[in-house]
């Protein structure tokens, strides 16, 4: 059985990407910091009858990356895919920022889809599929995520460089999800910039699964370097 890492995979997005690409027959790696909730939820696919499992994980460390590349190379089944799902939001005004909410959003949003692709791409020797889960707030400006949006457009320019240089064996795409309804938002006004969109609506976090469970298979086989979003409508106004 072929493994897929997702990070950020306690809850949100993360929790139904990995119950998603479950359904597609992956064993999976489900690393977070939230060790309680991430347990939970690799605990609820194997109910399912899924292969999953939980590795805490600091998307920032590099030595983290480091034992968890280890592993997986000892172990006999292949590494065929990475979500880079692992994110944070923190919303405030320029004025409002300080340069240490600055830095820690290139360390999980940034830092941590660059370590992710670093440690585990090698592994992929068979061919694989990255997806980096950037945000329409890299390509449209919004009052108030000046942070965030910085993070997410360091993903979109990554995930461009990495495509090329990763090619052929390696896939790598990112997606740009529009306001998704999870608890990362919570510190967003209500709608967030959701509210524009002619879907007048935040996304349920399995709305956006289909695309990411696309981009692991096989289906995609000819797409890299690509950005794709999937927000309502958002950035179509």
């Amino acid at each position: 059985m072929s493994t897929v890492v997702i990070t950020g995979a306690a809850r949100g997005q993360g929790a139904a990407h990995a119950a998603a690409l479950a359904d597609a027959g992956y064993a999976l790696v489900l690393a977070d910091r939230m060790d309680d909730a991430g347990q939970r939820v690799a605990a609820g696919l194997r109910e399912r009858g899924a292969d999953a499992r939980y590795y805490s994980l600091d998307v920032g460390d590099e030595g983290g990356w480091s034992a968890l590349a280890a592993q997986l190379e000892d172990e006999a089944q292949p590494v065929v895919g990475l979500v880079n799902n692992a994110g944070i939001l923190r919303y405030g005004r320029i004025a409002d920022t300080d340069s240490a909410t600055w830095l820690l959003h290139d360390r999980v949003n940034a830092l941590g889809a660059f370590l992710g692709i670093r440690a585990l791409a090698p592994l992929m020797r068979e061919g694989g599929s990255i997806v980096n889960v950037s945000s329409t707030a890299a390509l449209v400006g919004t009052a108030g995520y000046a942070a965030y949006s910085a993070s997410k457009a360091a993903v979109i320019a990554l995930t461009r460089v990495a495509a090329i240089e990763y090619a052929p064996s390696v896939r790598v795409n990112a997606i740009c999800p529009g306001g998704v309804d999870t608890p990362m938002n919570d510190d967003e006004p209500v709608g967030g910039s959701s509210t524009g969109a002619p879907l007048g609506r935040r996304a349920r976090p399995e709305e956006i699964s289909p695309l990411v469970r696309y981009l692991v298979s096989d289906a995609s086989s000819f797409v890299t370097g690509s950005v794709l979003t999937i927000d309502g409508g958002l950035t179509a106004t």
